[in-house]
């Protein structure tokens, strides 16, 4: 029972999907626009860094070439990171600081005899009507998030596929972690500790690597097999997967669900991560297909068809 219950609050806390109000449209609106505005911020950056002198003269503040680059500076960091997340509340409070700093230095530019009046006051007004959009949407943010239990930017994955193998010896092939090493393209390695811990490492797109601790929550045998990640990882991870026979004899569905959350390998790796997210269910699924393939034949086929492993004993369970 307490297993159990542990299992509920875990799957309870991990629910990237839901909205306040229950308004996935307006939800997925302000994910736009926090998107938009880090664009935004990576393309007004990289024109303050490339070009200082021009974007001074533009906002009537000559002279300021070197304060202007790096403020370019401070808003690629921005951009970059508000595009790492799909709800990045504190990348768009951090915009509102230096929206702040950007509205100090123009009204300070005001008193100054060498700056341009007309073009200060323009960009001064530019630059608060951009800053009540980042303070509106860090806001509604921060709501979808307070409401999402805290998790703001994890990606949700589900797929089944069905193995002409019992669910025991499916489930008794999976229990095996260091199987899916061989047999999952993504999984790079898994080495088991114990009973119940094991160390995962993983491949994503550009050669990116990321490693976590994961500990079993729930093991049945034959029926379910959950999991959660430990701290300290670069991924947060919860998931189940559950082997239910199939009707009218036909092997196992193994039924895969699953959730993450890059929290290492910096911004680049949970850019990389969130623009996977939206096909995770696609590339979990391509994993899964050589499971089948090496359970119900004990071969992994490679590109051109020929087998490119033999996992036979490891298929059979250790049978002879």
């Amino acid at each position: 029972m307490a297993i159990q219950q542990q299992h509920s609050d875990a799957h309870a806390r991990w629910r990237p999907g839901r909205v306040i109000n229950g308004s996935s449209a307006t939800a997925a609106l302000d994910e736009r626009l926090a998107k938009g505005l880090g664009w935004f911020s990576i393309g007004l950056g990289l024109a303050e860094a490339v070009a200082p002198r021009g974007v001074a003269r533009l906002a009537g503040l000559p002279g300021r070439r070197t304060l202007v680059r790096t403020y370019g500076v401070r808003e690629i960091a921005s951009g970059l990171g508000i595009l790492s997340e799909r709800r990045p509340v504190g990348w768009l409070w951090s915009r509102v600081a230096g929206d702040v700093l950007d509205l100090a230095t123009l009204a300070a530019a005001l008193t100054s005899p060498r700056s341009r009046r007309g073009r200060v006051l323009a960009a001064t007004a530019a630059v608060a009507g951009v800053t009540a959009l980042d303070v509106l949407c860090a806001r509604r943010l921060g709501a979808q998030v307070e409401a999402d239990g805290g998790q703001s930017d994890a990606v949700r994955a589900r797929t089944s596929i069905t193995i002409m193998r019992s669910p025991d010896d499916v489930y008794r092939f999976w229990r095996d972690f260091t199987n899916l090493a061989r047999v999952m393209r993504h999984v790079e390695s898994v080495h088991v500790h114990g009973e119940r811990r094991s160390h995962w490492v993983a491949r994503a797109a550009g050669g990116l690597r990321y490693e976590w601790d994961a500990e079993l929550v729930e093991d049945r045998r034959g029926e379910l097999i959950t999991w959660r990640s430990l701290p300290g990882g670069d991924v947060e991870t919860y998931g189940s997967v559950r082997f239910v026979p199939a009707p009218a004899g036909r092997g196992t569905e193994v039924h895969l669900d699953m959730e993450y959350r890059v929290t290492g390998a910096g911004l680049l790796g949970g850019a990389v991560a969130r623009l996977l997210g939206g096909g995770a269910s696609s590339l979990v699924a391509e994993d899964l297909r050589p499971l089948k393939q090496v359970l119900e034949t004990g071969e992994i086929p490679t590109t051109d068809g020929s087998p490119s492993a033999r996992l036979r004993d490891a298929a059979r369970g250790g049978r002879p």
